[in-house]
């Protein structure tokens, strides 16, 4: 018998138009920095761990457009510091490779992890000869 509720089960159910419209305000209220709509609705329960098709975080968008009060946002409400994308990219290393000292120093003072991911945040900053960033991720 298929169709059953073991089928149901392991399959599920695709979003409908109106939460996928609100996962992408979600995901750009966080590339944009707008910390008062993302702040709402995650203190009304949205999860900050929201992942894009491509496994971006909302911390991930935030960190690489920096954006460090949204940032600290996130984190507050549960984000992981240390999540990384579908391509192994994390957060910290998003923030250096655009040049962001100041998503880094709150990444890192979350517990962030300079070595975590491919490539990571140190041997970007290293690439980059981004001194200033390097100094942050001792």
């Amino acid at each position: 018998m298929s169709g059953g509720p073991e089928a149901a089960a392991s399959e599920p159910a695709a979003p409908d138009e109106e939460t996928l419209a609100l996962a992408h305000a979600l995901f750009d209220a966080a590339r944009d920095g707008n910390s008062a709509l993302l702040g709402s609705y995650l203190a009304a329960g949205a999860p900050a761990t929201l992942t894009t098709a491509a496994g971006d975080t909302l911390l991930m968008l935030a960190a690489y457009h920096g954006h460090a009060d949204t940032v600290r946002l996130i984190l507050a409400h549960g984000g992981d510091a240390n999540t990384a994308n579908d391509r192994g990219q994390t957060p910290l290393a998003g923030a250096v490779f655009k040049g962001y000292p100041d998503v880094v120093q709150v990444l890192v003072d979350a517990g962030a992890d300079p070595d975590a991911g491919s490539p990571s945040a140190r041997a970007a900053a290293q690439m980059f000869a981004r001194n200033d960033i390097l100094a942050l991720l001792a």
